[in-house]
């Protein structure tokens, strides 16, 4: 107490300047998890009762039965208890302990910057900081740019500790695999950069054996469940994980199966997040950032996406961390962009991305120590 008063008088004297000092960061490792093509309005409203009635262009047969047993499963009387039974981890774990950004019914605003409003522009702009006009389709090309894995991983303290996984093909071209030199393992490829146990050779027959529904995209849970297997061989300091489902579902037209997507989704990144928190090289280490690549439209025009649909830039994020406060469902003021994602993470380790990069966007200062 003495200290401490005789520290306030001083700095009340008119030739002392003092300074509150930052706190340091805790984060050690980070963790993006990007769910492709989530809407906003499902993560905070919960399941639309307009769509839920409606079996709308559903391509597959029992469209009736699905859409009936989706209703049972998310429909709720509020869409605070809707939104809460379809992703239960983001509403009983991020939203108590960490900070949700995009509610747009409460003046909060998240989006994408790219202008292209689809996949890989919108994984590049999160990756890298920035759109990238030449980023301009889903072809399956090598990335011309660097992502804040790829330039992580050029440092001597997260070399080789780097690695992505995704249900996309086109994660190896994003990341690019042959030039960025991290792990990645995307879609129906048997994953081989560890040694094999039962689990990973059970997942890497399930990749082959398995239904291939899209030609370019695998179910979600068998890439997600080897990127698990990854995370307790090697306890990797950078991870991503890209989840699929919901956006093939949703140009599908099956509203009850993009639900069941999303709800899938918020399981296993609960459960990934449970991993991680019994893990002592993870737990009160660890910064995680939920977020989609891109939005979709309104209404009847909820399956599609892009320049043609304005709604389709509007995005969400989820944080949560030792040094991200918790402020919960955030309400109007801060206006965040998926370009932040680079810089924020990178800082959250300690690291300026963006001093090194400085077309990407700036930090978000809400979810960094302050």
């Amino acid at each position: 107490m003495i200290l401490a008063s005789a520290f306030m008088f001083a700095c009340m004297a008119p030739s002392v300047r003092c300074f509150a000092q930052p706190e340091p960061h805790r984060t050690q490792n980070v963790i993006v998890v990007m769910i492709d093509g989530m809407r906003w309005q499902e993560v905070f409203r919960g399941a639309d009762p307009a769509l839920l009635k409606t079996v709308g262009p559903d391509t597959l047969d029992g469209g009736k039965e699905r859409a009936a047993l989706a209703e049972r499963n998310y429909g709720r009387t509020t869409p605070a208890e809707s939104r809460a039974v379809l992703m239960p981890f983001l509403w009983q774990t991020v939203a108590v302990h960490g900070q949700l950004f995009g509610n747009r019914d409460l003046g909060s605003d998240s989006h994408v910057t790219n202008g292209f409003d689809f996949s890989y522009p919108g994984y590049n702009e999160t990756l890298t900081g920035s759109g990238d006009p030449r980023i301009n389709s889903n072809d399956n090309v090598p990335n011309p740019n660097v992502t804040f894995f790829e330039w992580l991983n050029q440092k001597p303290e997260f070399h080789g500790r780097v690695a992505a996984f995704g249900a996309w093909e086109n994660f190896d071209s994003i990341f690019n695999k042959s030039r960025s030199g991290i792990v990645v393992n995307s879609s129906y490829d048997p994953f081989t950069a560890m040694p094999m146990t039962p689990e990973l050779t059970l997942l890497n027959k399930l990749k082959q054996q398995g239904v291939h529904v899209w030609p370019d995209e695998i179910f979600d849970p068998p890439m997600f469940y080897t990127a698990l297997e990854y995370v307790k061989y090697a306890k990797p300091r950078v991870l991503f994980i890209g989840l699929g489902e919901t956006d093939d579902w949703a140009h599908a037209g099956s509203y009850a199966e993009y639900l069941n997507a999303a709800h899938h989704s918020d399981s296993m990144i609960g459960e990934l997040w449970q991993q991680i928190q019994s893990m002592p090289e993870y737990k009160d280490k660890t910064t995680l950032v939920v977020l989609p690549d891109h939005g979709r439209g309104e209404g009847k025009k909820w399956t599609t996406h892009g320049q043609q649909t304005p709604e389709s830039a509007q995005t969400w994020m989820a944080w949560i961390g030792p040094d991200t406060a918790a402020l919960g469902e955030r309400k109007q003021g801060t206006v965040v962009t998926e370009s932040q994602v680079a810089a924020t993470m990178t800082a959250l380790l300690g690291e300026d991305y963006h001093a090194a990069v400085p077309a990407s966007g700036v930090p978000i200062a809400d979810v960094l120590p302050k």
